[in-house]
């Protein structure tokens, strides 16, 4: 799923071509993509687009009609990305990953998603209390003081790991973003929040911050003026993340990793456990006293 890094460079990119733009013509080509009936799609056909924000994940396009003030929400979930053309340009893709188009004078925006099961969405709602009302609530990471950081993480005792991708604590951070920030903070994802040191809360700020920044950079750096069209949670630049069994780029140990549901967790045992595995669900009750307990068991 695109989070905070990603979603920002598509706000760029997205700024760039349509803020104060007129919207010619929606076209919506799946069934299931949207999401609400009132206020109608329609209305917002011939408006322009007065900007664009992030909520969450979300990306928000505002508008204003008779004086109300309309948001169209694109929600990409897993799957869904945003592929811009210019006015005569061909799509490029096939039209069953087609979710939708927005046509505007410069050219076009295709909604895809490359899944069967159809998660990603558009909504659009009327006025900013309804748009809150899709926020989780979640933390800004690169807004938040050091004493925000503390009440939130601290708010309940989770692991590390669930409590930076939990979208009511902190917003726009998923399963990619949260791995690479961990390992630079050196600490284990499944580290209980509220049994961190000083010292531990205070490194896992600093790599919140130096991390999200880090990868905002790297993804302006690779669209330039262009439009991100390789979105994806996995670059080689990354340090644990999708690296199961490769070396970790600070000690050379091979990367590890629990894999739970539709997630997994990427983690350095040397780095941020001590050398202690850490036990994957299922695999762990299968093998019982055969599990290894530490790196160097493997």
């Amino acid at each position: 799923m695109p989070e905070l890094p990603d979603v920002v460079v598509y706000l760029e990119a997205l700024t760039r071509r349509i803020v104060g733009q007129p919207l010619r013509r929606i076209n919506l080509l799946s069934p299931f993509v949207l999401r609400s009936v009132d206020p109608p799609i329609d209305a917002i056909s011939g408006e322009t687009v007065r900007g664009v924000r992030r909520v969450g994940k979300r990306i928000v396009l505002e508008f204003s009609v008779g004086g109300a003030d309309l948001f169209l929400v694109i929600h990409l979930m897993i799957a869904g990305r945003l592929r811009w053309r210019d006015h005569g340009q061909k799509p490029g893709m096939g039209p069953k990953l087609i979710l939708a188009s927005f046509e505007f004078p410069a050219g076009t925006i295709f909604f895809t998603e490359a899944s069967s099961k159809k998660r990603a969405s558009i909504q659009l709602v009327r006025g900013e209390e309804s748009l809150r009302a899709l926020d989780p609530g979640g933390l800004e990471p690169l807004d938040a003081t050091l004493e925000q950081f503390h009440d939130a993480l601290t708010r309940e005792n989770h692991t590390l790991k669930r409590s930076l991708t939990d979208p009511h604590l902190f917003s726009g951070i998923g399963n990619a973003y949260s791995d690479e920030i961990l390992h630079a903070a050196k600490l284990s994802p499944l580290k209980l929040t509220q049994s961190l040191s000083d010292d531990e809360f205070l490194r896992l700020y600093d790599a919140t911050r130096a991390t999200l920044t880090l990868w905002i950079d790297r993804l302006r750096m690779a669209t330039s003026s262009g439009f991100p069209e390789k979105v994806t949670a996995f670059h080689d630049e990354m340090a644990v993340h999708g690296r199961f069994r490769k070396p970790c780029p600070v000690c050379g140990s091979p990367i590890q990793r629990i894999v739970y549901a539709e997630n997994e967790c990427n983690y350095c045992a040397t780095c941020q456990t001590g050398g202690r595995l850490l036990a994957d669900r299922s695999l762990s009750r299968l093998l019982k006293d055969d599990w290894p307990r530490r790196l160097e068991d493997l």
